[in-house]
């Protein structure tokens, strides 16, 4: 079922053939996955079959971004021979622009010689083929399950594991990314249909007030299909001159996004912010048919006219009643529209606000958070990066300022740890039904750095934390997955099912159930602290806890330290804890900014709306309110009457909004945060600003209204 298969993974990659040493994302594949993908290097060649080898010649493939700013995009660096994670590697090409597969990678290498002396556990590998002409992803999906069942049965490792396909869309733009396109699609669409009802009123209105006009084109000849040409014609060239500007503001916009997106939370590759000529055809395209379908009904009502009434009627438009009822409609639909935006718009910052104000556990005002790699075989022991790890552990700790620091493969509100089924001391737990948890290799001074409370127990002492001490520090849910009828942990054992020496560590402390990587996460999992050496990792993170407010301030310091302990690690990923914090959730602000953008657009148009309609009413109703003031209307009345006309229409379209941000806002209950999709406070706050502002919108014409001269309007007759 497959024509082809290739594999890759991602690996932190270091370049130190200058002064400065950088660490890159990268990626190391098989020989034949950029062949299988369609992509050639726009300088040099592709990594070849004996390259991708045990044993094989070093070789790298550069990104264009980093041969444009590191090699000030030299041709001739092809051939050249530089240091990638304390290795010598030869430059063999330079990829297009832009290229950064699978996600954000600037460098790739082969994998084999890397990947050879792995063992059948590490699963890190992802797998890429292409279906054979004729074949179905269904049919690839069971060849690919009945292989790893044979492998679950031949081979001990792969004992219970199991295998699916997906297509590279649905794995690369999972569901919750698609669900947040389309929320943004469906904003952006009410925003259209709200102003195309808009531009629908108001050539509603110019139709009725052209009403002579027209009359006399068509008693003079004029086809009723000419007349409708000419009004389309004007409406689609009021659309087509609207496009250049949305473009404009489009650019605008985009800048303004791309600024939002935080520097180390960098979209994958393949997402592009970009204009280009398929944006420009798809405006074009847009303006054209909301130009013809928008300006059709206006046209087609002009065109139905009577020409004796018109010519009888003179200059003054006459206000039939079925163009008033499609005037009404119109801002009916604006109103409910906007207020779908508007509820949606208040949904995201009221998610925003409460994880603004949600602290995680942590206090990360004091934090200062980085990253450094060690490369090369200088560290491909455990022990040698322990050394290096407690070495600079030290030096940071000595420096002013600093109330302790750790080192860890996991970083607080980032990334990092390792995952594993562990054996519990006591229960009896049937094989391979071993509870999983999430553990983390820490040096000692945690808590400490963290400034995390404890339950019970203590805190790693200094020794503990640099060798494999056999001790832990564990979380709530952890104590009751393993020991449920047990209150006190403390003293109680486990082992770790992938530590080949079977070793078995003493809980020493329990600490409450923080959040460790988002404050978005919802139920807490199981999650244990072991010394350093049972989880070393070369690309180590530094939590630093410094006194006084400004905790970036010893940057450059740490830097230096790191420097004077290996000049070859370079540093990262360099943020204060608070930075980390608020980057967990920047697409809530972002989509907070975004929703308040076209909810107050939608809120502009629909005033607008209200206004235009009831203003036009009070213009065509002109010697009926005469008639009414001269029989002994009182102004108050007369303001009544078009106030309540206003609030009829804002109460209708109200309903309908409530009704449909009801079942649209379901759709992203997944997006929000602490706040449920039918909030109570913010339909209700949404729904009475929309009312206000609706009526506030009908004053200045009421108040016209009210100031019309019977004598002058009974004379106009």
């Amino acid at each position: 079922m497959l024509s082809d298969i290739a594999t890759v993974t991602g690996r932190s990659l270091t370049l130190s053939d200058r002064e400065e040493p950088e660490r890159f994302n990268g990626a190391t594949v098989t020989w034949n996955m950029f062949p299988m993908i369609g992509v050639q290097p726009i300088l040099g060649r592709q990594i070849r079959q004996e390259e991708d080898t045990p044993g094989g010649p070093r070789v790298v493939l550069l990104g264009d971004g980093v041969w444009q700013r590191r090699y000030a995009a030299d041709p001739s660096v092809v051939g050249r021979t530089i240091t990638v994670n304390g290795n010598p590697h030869t430059i063999i090409g330079v990829m297009p622009p832009k290229f950064q597969f699978p996600e954000q990678a600037q460098l790739w290498i082969p994998q084999t010689p890397l990947e050879y002396a792995s063992p059948r556990t590490n699963r890190n590998l992802q797998v890429m083929a292409r279906l054979k002409p004729g074949a179905s992803l269904e049919d690839a999906r069971k060849d690919i399950a009945g292989v790893a069942d044979r492998l679950s049965i031949d081979e001990r490792d792969d004992e219970g594991w199991g295998a699916s396909a997906a297509s590279l869309r649905d794995d690369m733009v999972p569901s919750d990314i698609r669900l947040v396109v389309f929320t943004m699609m469906g904003a952006v669409s009410l925003v259209l249909l709200i102003a195309c009802a808009n531009v629908a009123n108001l050539l509603l209105s110019r139709a009725t007030v052209r009403q002579r006009e027209i009359a006399v084109r068509t008693a003079l000849g004029a086809g009723r299909g000419r007349i409708v040409r000419q009004l389309l014609t004007e409406s689609v060239l009021i659309a087509l001159a609207a496009a250049p500007l949305g473009v404009a503001i489009a650019y605008i916009g985009l800048e303004w996004l791309t600024a939002s997106i935080p520097p180390n939370n960098q979209a994958p590759y393949y997402i592009d912010w970009s204009m280009n000529p398929r944006v420009i055809v798809y405006t074009s395209a847009i303006a054209l048919l909301t130009g013809l379908i928008f300006g059709l009904a206006p046209a087609l009502q002009a065109a139905k006219a009577n020409v004796q009434d018109g010519l009888k009627d003179g200059g003054r438009g006459s206000a039939g009643g079925v163009r008033n009822r499609l005037r009404s409609t119109l801002v009916v639909s604006e109103i409910a529209l906007s207020l779908v935006l508007l509820v949606g718009a208040s949904l995201f910052v009221r998610s925003f606000l409460n994880l603004q104000q949600s602290r995680a556990g942590l206090d990360t005002a004091p934090l200062m958070t980085m990253r450094f790699y060690m490369p090369g075989d200088q560290y491909a022991s455990p022990d040698a990066m322990a050394r290096r790890v407690d070495d600079i552990v030290r030096r940071v700790e000595a420096l002013p300022g600093v109330v302790s620091a750790m080192a860890s493969n996991m970083v607080p509100l980032s990334s990092g740890g390792s995952e594993g089924a562990v054996l519990p001391e006591g229960p009896a737990v049937t094989p391979g039904q071993e509870p999983r948890i999430s553990y983390f290799g820490v040096t000692a001074h945690l808590l400490k750095t963290l400034n995390v409370p404890l339950v019970a127990g203590r805190d790693f002492t200094d020794a503990e934390g640099q060798g494999r001490s056999g001790v832990a520090i564990v979380n709530g849910v952890f104590a009751k997955r393993l020991w449920p009828n047990r209150n006190d942990v403390i003293g109680q054992r486990f082992r770790l099912l992938e530590d080949k020496q079977n070793q078995w560590i003493t809980i020493v402390g329990l600490v409450p159930d923080f959040r460790l990587f988002s404050v978005r996460d919802g139920k807490p999992s199981p999650y244990a602290f072991v010394s350093y050496p049972y989880d070393p990792a070369p690309n180590t993170g530094l939590t630093i806890r410094v006194a006084g407010g400004a905790p970036a301030s010893i940057t450059n310091a740490v830097r230096q330290e790191i420097r004077k302990a290996d000049p070859t690690l370079p540093l990262f990923r360099i943020r204060t804890g608070e930075e980390a914090r608020l980057d967990t959730f920047w697409q809530y602000r972002l989509f907070g900014w975004m929703f308040g953008i076209f909810g107050v657009v939608a809120l502009a148009l629909a005033s607008i709306g209200v206004y235009g309609v009831l203003s036009y009413a009070v213009s065509q109703r002109t010697q009926e309110i005469g008639v009414r003031m001269a029989l002994g209307a009182t102004r108050q009345s007369v303001f009544a009457l078009i106030v309540g006309y206003g609030a009829r229409l804002a109460g209708l379209g109200i309903l309908c909004g409530v009704i449909g941000a009801a079942a649209v806002t379901r759709v992203v209950t997944s997006l929000l945060y602490n706040v449920s999709a039918t909030d109570p406070l913010s339909f209700t706050v949404t729904a009475g600003f929309l009312a206000l502002v609706a009526l506030l919108a009908s004053y200045i014409p009421a108040r016209r209204a009210t100031g019309v001269d019977p004598m002058i309007a009974l004379r106009a007759e």
